[in-house]
Formats: C-alpha cells, sequence, structure tokens
C-alpha cells in the first residue's frame, strides 16, 4: 500500500459525532495521521509489530498500523461512545484490531511500538504527559503529535523517564469548530511530530 492509498482509505472513517470539548477529541486529519504512520512504517516500527494507540478516538492510527500489516494492535479510550466508532471502523475494513474502554494509565501489556495523538493541554494543563509516561512504560518506541512549542519540556519529561526525543516533522493541524467556545470556522495550529526512543 502507498502512503496517499493509506491517506485515502483513513479519509473515509467514520468520526465522532460529539466530539467532548474536556477530552479535546480534535479528529487526527487523514493526511496526517498517514505521513505519521508511514514515517514509523519506514523506520521498521509498524510491520510485523505489535502497535498501541493510546487515547484512540475514532481509531485511525490503529487502523492505519493494521492497513501496514502491523501484527497487532491495541487501542485505548476513556470515551465509550470512541470505542464503538472505532469498532465499527476497524469492522468496515475487516480489521482484527482489540479496541478497549479504559484510562489509559490503566493500560498493559508489552508493545513494540506507541502511536498517539494525546490531548494537547489547552484544556487542562499538561494533559499529554500522563500519555507519554504509558507509552514509554508500554514501548521502547512511540510517535506522538504535540503542540509546537513544547518540544523542551517533553525532553525533559523523556529524559527523567530514561528516554530522548527526536523531533521528526512539524504540521499544520486544521481544528474546526467543534465547541462553543471556538470563535472561528477553522484554526490552525502548528503541530510536531515526535519519536520517543527508550
Amino acid at each position: 500500500m502507498r502512503k496517499k492509498q493509506l491517506e485515502m482509505r483513513l479519509q473515509g472513517l467514520e468520526q465522532l459525532a460529539s466530539p467532548i470539548p474536556a477530552l479535546e477529541q480534535y479528529a487526527t486529519p487523514a493526511v496526517v495521521a498517514a505521513d505519521m504512520i508511514w514515517e514509523a512504517y519506514a523506520a521498521g516500527d509498524i510491520a510485523g509489530k505489535a502497535v498501541a494507540d493510546l487515547g484512540c478516538g475514532n481509531g485511525i492510527l490503529g487502523i492505519g498500523a493494521k492497513l501496514l500489516d502491523a501484527a497487532k494492535v491495541f487501542g485505548i479510550d476513556v470515551d465509550p461512545m470512541a470505542i464503538r466508532v472505532a469498532e465499527k471502523n476497524a469492522a468496515s475494513l475487516s480489521l482484527d484490531i482489540d479496541f478497549r474502554e479504559g484510562d489509559i494509565r490503566k493500560a498493559e501489556g508489552v508493545f513494540d511500538t506507541v502511536l498517539m495523538n494525546p490531548p494537547f493541554g489547552a484544556q487542562k494543563r499538561r494533559a499529554d504527559r500522563p500519555f507519554v509516561e504509558k507509552a514509554l512504560e508500554l514501548a521502547p518506541r512511540a510517535y506522538s503529535l504535540h503542540n509546537a512549542g513544547t518540544e523542551d519540556f517533553l525532553d525533559k519529561l523523556a529524559r527523567s523517564l530514561g528516554a530522548r526525543t527526536v523531533s521528526l516533522k512539524k504540521y499544520k493541524f486544521e481544528i474546526p469548530f467543534a465547541f462553543e467556545f471556538h470563535r472561528k470556522a477553522t484554526e490552525a495550529i502548528s503541530v510536531v511530530l515526535l519519536r520517543y526512543d527508550r
């Protein structure tokens, strides 16, 4: 499968109908998700690997990993509706993925790679911290999207956990009007793709 084909498959996934503001449930754009997963795939971290998707939302990252031949994929999200949508999306592509409802801090298992688009901390300061901590507990390598400008904090956090960060790419993330506190139809924010190596 080529990266463009992957993007097209991900573009067709169902989104969350009623995203929860406190969870910062912004959809990962298919073009960004495909590029992120492709980076991990090109580095040998997807095909034949055990992959975890923390805060999986509609399942886009886990589904993308499975489409690129991940051996097994596990996705977890605290929102039961997100899990239902993720399961529906996986079923629509005949993919066998283990999606579970729950707090990511309670996730267990041994994985090769973690993929995640955690909350950026707009609603709750440092909301991404438990995601990074759990990712480095579960796997030796993780790929994660973060608000640009937080790299120094995240690098210090990673080093305190015995890991290092590599800044891979930057994207413009289009956030559509979704919640009552939004003032614009869409807003573009700068997002960085980090790789964590433990």
